[in-house]
């Protein structure tokens, strides 16, 4: 199983000032998820490098075993600090590609070309989809042949307009990641927040929060194996 995992490289937090990127535990859960599981997994980012890492996810708070685990991982550390180019991938190497989440995704991610294209070939090869939290958005712009939204009558999740407030970042986001799967006409739906919540339709798998990352993986592990 070869699995390509592509993060963010986006790290301004809307005009506050502060940073932003990947969440660490929506990468470490499913990385460990897989890699425990035989995969193959190669990350990329769209400039390639180090991508950035929101510095919350690293507060006490938010730690979980697996990130814990990549604390002292220093070959995965290796292997994240050097991922490869985004435009440099094709779905015919994968078997499934999975996004973590963090808010870097609204920003970068939900327009990237790139990104766009190579989720559409994964479809069209009937691969799985997966993505968690605020990482659906880059199903947004993602249209089929016929130019019709990805997601459009397709049961989908990802992080709440619920939860959005709670972080207090509503008004910093460039938008309602609920709100806008919604306008595509997705079938969305979600949990209690902060609860584990997967939905799962046909190949496209997505997850609403941090606590949901290991479903999802092994939401795609069933789906391969």
């Amino acid at each position: 199983m070869k699995i390509l995992f592509v993060l963010t490289s986006h790290n301004k937090l809307g005009s506050t000032g502060e940073k932003t990127g990947f969440w660490l535990e929506e990468f470490a859960a499913p990385y460990y998820r897989f890699v425990d599981s035989g995969a193959s997994v190669t990350l990329v980012s769209p400039a390639g490098g180090q991508p950035p890492l929101d510095p919350k996810s690293q507060l006490p708070e938010f730690q979980t075993e697996a990130t814990r685990r990549f604390g002292q991982d220093q070959q995965s550390q290796e292997m994240l600090s050097s991922t490869g180019k985004l435009a440099s991938v094709s779905a015919d190497d994968f078997d499934a590609i999975f996004y973590p989440g963090g808010h870097g995704p609204l920003w970068d991610l939900v327009n990237d070309p790139d990104s766009i294209e190579l989720i559409g070939h994964f479809c069209q090869q009937d691969k799985p989809v997966s993505a968690v939290c605020h990482a659906p958005a880059v199903l947004l712009n993602v249209t089929d042949q016929k130019g019709v939204s990805l997601v459009q009558g397709r049961k989908v999740t990802g992080f709440s307009n619920s939860e959005e407030i709670a972080v207090q970042l509503d008004n910093v986001v460039p938008f309602s990641l609920e709100d806008e799967l919604k306008n595509r006409g997705a079938l969305y739906s979600a949990g209690p927040d902060w609860e584990s919540y997967l939905v799962q339709d046909g190949l496209l798998v997505t997850g609403q929060n941090p606590a949901s990352s290991e479903a999802v993986a092994d939401a795609v592990l069933s789906l391969l194996t």
